[in-house]
């Protein structure tokens, strides 16, 4: 659903928060500029949001300044979004022991998720959380840790109106608009918010407001400051769908180049709002009570990720960077219909070293004869 679009003056936006509260919701998390980024984190008031801040991305750059004037939503993105609020970094889904008569229990040792409201997300971020719907809500075995944690979510989206350097969301097709998988939606403008509901409980919350109609004027100023930041963005990969002419590239003499650069760091995949890959271990006390079995977030470009069999499958740096690449832009078209990547740009930002995903696709698809 997408309801007619209201007009939030910015002192109302604590009524916001208030409001999601008197829904239900026991925790509010929003951006928040601590440590040198914006990150997630519990929210007292609206004046913990991140106001006048913006941010300067490079590769292997990211850094916040001060600004003028009042808005809290004119910078790109952090570090991190939805993805450690779904899909946790540590956790352990079940837990062994033994009864009174020396046989083996198992025990769901998972904690229940408390109901959650997010202010901030980016139109990147929820096309990165469909796509990990995808993976871990898949029929006939949803994974029910996450699927729990989802549905504690109520996702306050805001469309993006100034994209770092590193952005490239337009030519993925999603972003800098947040189209769908929202609750409420948020345009910012200097003196408040258009808002609009995406879902029922969205609806819930506005009607708590009491909010007038945003005007002609108010709705146009929104629209073309969201298109304009689609324009501002100066990288964009070449294709939504890179499958065929990365496979035909496999052995490209670019992949020794940029294994050469690489660290092997996992930084790319740990900032990817789309990157799933974990290990699972048993972790026992020392008393032998009960042991542990954990998830936790694993990468890629780890030497132990490609264990098999007493020997590494990807021994090298380039063939881990290899992997990564045309595992997001051409085998995900294969097991979810459509690239894994969301154009966000954070493992441009984040790499040590800037290797920037768009650079490296064009030279790899670069005609031999350039």
């Amino acid at each position: 659903m997408q309801s007619m679009a209201l007009f939030l003056p910015r002192p109302s936006l604590d009524a916001l928060i208030q409001a999601l509260r008197a829904c239900g919701y026991e925790r509010v998390l929003g951006a928040v500029a601590r440590d040198g980024a914006i990150t997630l984190q519990a929210l007292g008031s609206a004046s913990d949001l991140p106001v006048g801040v913006r941010d300067r991305q490079e590769p292997g750059h990211y850094r916040l300044e001060r600004g003028e004037g009042e808005r809290c939503f004119a910078w790109a993105n952090g570090p991190q979004a939805l993805k450690p609020l779904t899909f946790a970094p540590r956790e352990t889904l079940w837990r062994c022991e033994r009864d009174a008569e020396g046989r083996l229990v198992f025990q769901d040792a998972g904690e229940r998720s408390v109901p959650t409201a997010v202010i901030g997300v980016r139109a990147c971020d929820l096309a990165a959380l469909k796509i990990q719907e995808r993976h871990f809500l898949k029929a006939p075995y949803p994974d029910p840790r996450y699927a729990d944690r989802r549905e504690s979510l109520f996702l306050v989206a805001v469309h993006c109106s100034h994209p770092a350097s590193t952005c490239f969301c337009a030519s993925t097709g999603d972003g800098p608009r947040a189209e769908s998988g929202f609750d409420l939606a948020l345009s910012e403008l200097d003196d408040g918010f258009v808002v609009t509901a995406g879902t029922e409980r969205g609806a819930a919350v506005v009607e708590r407001l009491e909010l007038d109609r945003a005007s002609p004027e108010q709705k146009a100023e929104a629209d073309a400051e969201i298109d304009a930041a689609a324009q501002r963005q100066v990288r964009a990969l070449p294709s939504r769908n890179l499958r065929e002419g990365l496979y035909a590239r496999l052995e490209h003499p670019h992949w020794d180049q940029v294994g050469r650069r690489c660290l092997s760091c996992g930084n790319c995949t740990a900032v990817c709002p789309t990157c799933f890959c974990h290990a699972e271990q048993d972790e026992p006390v020392l008393d032998g009570s009960h042991t542990d079995h954990l998830r936790q977030w694993d990468s890629c470009f780890t030497a132990v990720h490609s264990y098999m069999g007493h020997f590494l499958v990807r021994e090298e740096t380039r063939l881990r960077y290899r992997q990564w690449l045309t595992h997001k832009l051409a085998s995900w078209h294969d097991q979810y219909g459509r690239s894994g990547c969301v154009g966000c740009g954070r493992c441009i930002a984040w790499c040590p070293v800037g290797i920037d995903i768009t650079a490296e696709v064009a030279a790899l698809l670069e005609p031999a004869d350039a």
